[in-house]
């Protein structure tokens, strides 16, 4: 019997919530989520509740927490051995965990400019160098892990699995802001968005009525970054 509890905020712009509870979600154990308004002050009443560091995602099993997005991950891998998580083989393994990493420290222009939005639409910006540079990062890290690794699904390494939960929501984001891929890249965004965890997330942030304001940007941007 499964006591698995994560904590999350707006599905419509939480990045990092996304990332825990597609974790949670390949589980394939039951589990219970609650939702936290960000930018609220009942965010910050609630979340001393569960977390430590008062941030989502945080996923509660009985009597153990845990928080942060990659350790959260981490967690699931240990509580569900079974569902495939990371290659085994070592080069893709090494390059999967390298790829896993470089996501959860860096790509800051990206993240700062580009906040995922569920609800938004956007086309025909132009990009500061330090976005772009980081766009162009992810793009050739689709490509690359499609052509060595992705043999035997549409994902980067096949199956769906643990960096591709890391991506999810970069892959949202480039919908979002209507950025122009590779073929092979825009296959893969493709496929996240046909993935059935990722499409209930996304079709239960429509139903979602709060605005996060430091996320949600003008409606005639022309420019990121």
């Amino acid at each position: 019997m499964s006591d698995l509890k994560i904590i999350i905020a707006n599905k419509t712009y939480s990045s990092w919530s996304l990332r825990g509870w597609l974790a949670v979600e390949h589980t394939g154990l039951p589990f219970e989520e609650i939702i936290l308004e960000l930018d609220t002050p009942s965010f910050y009443e609630e979340i001393v509740k569960y977390s430590p560091a008062k941030r989502v995602p945080t996923l509660l099993d009985g009597d153990a927490a845990v928080w942060d997005s990659a350790a959260i991950i981490d967690y699931c891998a240990r509580i569900s051995p079974e569902k495939f998580w990371w290659p085994t083989d070592r080069n893709a393994y090494a390059h999967a965990r390298s790829i896993f990493n470089e996501m959860h420290a860096g790509f800051t222009d990206l993240r700062s400019h580009m906040p995922m939005n569920l609800a938004g639409k956007w086309s025909g910006l132009t990009t500061s160098e330090g976005v772009e540079k980081d766009i162009r990062r992810v793009e050739h890290i689709f490509k690359d892990c499609r052509a060595r690794f992705g043999a035997g699904g549409d994902f980067l390494f096949g199956n769906f699995s643990a960096t591709d939960m890391m991506y999810t929501p970069v892959a949202s984001r480039l919908v979002t802001y209507g950025i122009a891929l590779d073929p092979a890249a825009q296959a893969y965004v493709d496929a996240i968005h046909a993935y059935p965890a990722f499409k209930r997330w996304k079709a239960e942030a429509t139903t979602e009525n709060s605005v996060v304001a430091i996320d949600d940007l003008a409606a005639d941007i022309t420019h990121l970054g």
